[in-house]
């Protein structure tokens, strides 16, 4: 059995909050605004893997009106989103997720993202390739209004 998910995520920048990419602090004046730790890069992973495995979405399972999820800690939630995977027989073939923002340059944090979220998802960080780019100036990203990421996953299965 193989299942592909997409996902998709965004969020403001903000001054006083801490930023989070992959469960991994970067260092940035400001962070993403959001109900939980606003991890945009997890967010999207996670609604791609529901979305293989037809369970819907980030809001559905983990409501911003729900206060038990207020400044919540992304990379948790995504551990109950393996459980759920790994409920229905599947593990992961690879992850391949993009961040779009102008700043900061995030390329020396990607073995740390891609480690911490395989062991997440119990598997090699050889299954999972992050990416960056820019918007050269262009749109909420380019103009250093957010960030936003991009995810496709493929799950095997029994």
């Amino acid at each position: 059995m193989f299942r592909i998910g997409f996902g998709y995520d965004a969020h403001g920048l903000v001054e006083g909050r801490k930023l989070v990419l992959g469960g991994v602090e970067i260092r940035n004046p400001r962070g993403l605004a959001g109900h939980s730790d606003a991890d945009v890069l997890i967010h999207a992973v996670m609604d791609a893997l529901l979305g293989a495995l037809g369970l819907g979405d980030i809001g559905m399972l983990f409501p911003d009106t729900d206060p038990a999820y207020k400044g919540a800690d992304s990379m948790v939630l995504l551990g109950r989103v393996r459980e759920k995977m790994q409920g229905k027989g599947f593990k992961v073939n690879n992850i391949d997720a993009t961040v779009v923002a102008q700043k900061p340059r995030l390329a020396s944090y990607f073995t740390a993202m891609r480690e911490r979220i395989a062991e997440k998802l119990e598997a090699d960080p050889e299954q999972v390739n992050i990416k960056a780019t820019t918007t050269e100036g262009m749109g909420f990203c380019g103009k250093e209004e957010g960030m936003e990421a991009f995810a496709v996953v493929s799950l095997v299965g029994d």
